[in-house]
């Protein structure tokens, strides 16, 4: 068995570091690496021959490796060079996107998404989308901490106190909850909307107030995921989260449902009346943006407010990024190689099903087949 590991393109971090190269070749498995893969995670093609991985190009990668590996999805050129029988694994967001899922069939690719990893107790050490929105909502706060105009924390000088800086969170699921702990940590005061009630003791627990609104639809069967709203509710939503972002002088948007756009939660309006000064980072700016001004990649002022629109944030921490990203991968990979480093396809196996995107021309996941009507 042979893994192949794929250099970004336009992402930083590297779908494995040498570190776990190392445990795979412990475990009888051979990895070939492309030239300069892990370069921007600093991570040198030295040591990953230091761990016993083989060094070529992305041409070899392709014609040698039974399972390719990377982060960002597999363009359709990229699929094109895969040999009859080869498994891609990656970020494949096949959710919101039924066509590329069909390319997946038409080509006969074992396809396992990492973004489809069934959010079990089981499987939480394989979930990548958790691990990226915990470096995600880490470096929203730090890089709304170093746009805003004002210190964070409270100070007391000779020349005055400093009143701390309000923090509006969206959003309380990985990445929102990182980013309360980390604005706490910085001395911020946090309030926090989610639709969901069950997170209202996580949110206290980090010593952010949760501020919430009556009449949310029952999330219980959604897995951990956020779902669709009644208007009633949007409505009430609305004038409760303009009261608390014209107060604020942060507020960062985590909300996202998978494979709708973002919920629209911070409109024109009440950005026109926060403080000049103040940051908006939303870091659901690739399906839209909970800011009604948010432009994907861009950062904009709006009437002396920052909108910093920002959905890859865990490629601006390429080392720790790829450290966990890497543990997530081996995980999962270790359901389907087995001690002797072949591969032993289990469908039986809730999580290796769940996160099988396409196998021989069929849909294999549940959950795909059932959001895509396949």
């Amino acid at each position: 068995m042979t893994i192949g590991i794929l250099k970004e393109i336009h992402d930083h971090r590297v779908v494995m570091l040498p570190e776990i190269v190392k445990t795979f070749v412990n475990m009888h498995v051979s990895v070939i690496v492309e030239q300069g893969a892990g370069e921007k995670a600093f991570a040198k093609d030295e040591e990953y021959k230091a761990v016993g991985a083989t060094i070529a190009t992305r041409e070899e990668v392709y014609t040698q490796a039974d399972i390719l590996a990377k982060i960002t999805p597999f363009t359709s050129e990229e699929l094109r060079l895969l040999k009859p029988g080869q498994m891609i694994i990656a970020i494949l967001n096949p959710l919101a996107n039924k066509a590329y899922v069909e390319e997946l069939m038409q080509r006969n690719v074992t396809a396992f998404g990492l973004d489809v990893v069934p959010r079990t107790t089981r499987a939480q050490a394989m979930d990548v989308l958790s691990s990226m929105a915990t470096v995600a909502g880490y470096k929203a706060v730090l890089t709304a901490a170093n746009t805003l105009s004002k210190f964070f924390p409270m100070f007391m000088t000779a020349a005055g106190t400093i009143k701390p800086s309000k923090v509006l969170i969206l959003g309380a699921g990985v990445a929102g909850l990182q980013a309360i702990a980390t604005s706490r940590k910085l001395g911020g005061v946090v309030e926090v909307f989610d639709v969901r009630a069950a997170v209202k003791e996580e949110v206290m627990s980090l010593g952010a107030k949760f501020v919430e609104v009556e009449g949310a639809t029952d999330d219980s069967s959604a897995g951990g995921y956020a779902v669709e709203q009644t208007e009633a509710f949007k409505a009430k939503q609305a004038q409760a989260i303009h009261d608390s972002a014209v107060k604020s002088n942060v507020v960062i948007c985590t909300a996202q449902i998978p494979g709708r756009p973002a919920p629209l939660l911070l409109k024109k309006e009440t950005v026109e009346e926060m403080t000049p000064g103040s940051v908006i980072v939303d870091l659901a700016s690739s399906t839209g943006g909970n800011c009604e001004l948010t432009r994907d990649n861009e950062t904009i002022v709006h009437k002396g407010v920052t909108i910093i629109g920002n959905s890859n944030f865990a490629s601006e921490l390429p080392t720790s990024a790829s450290r966990m990203f890497g543990t997530n991968v081996l995980n999962f990979l270790k359901l389907i190689i087995d001690k002797e480093g072949k591969l032993n396809l289990n469908f039986e196996d809730d999580i290796v099903k769940g996160t099988c995107v396409t196998h021989g021309g069929q849909v294999m996941s549940e959950r795909v087949k059932s959001f895509l009507h396949l």
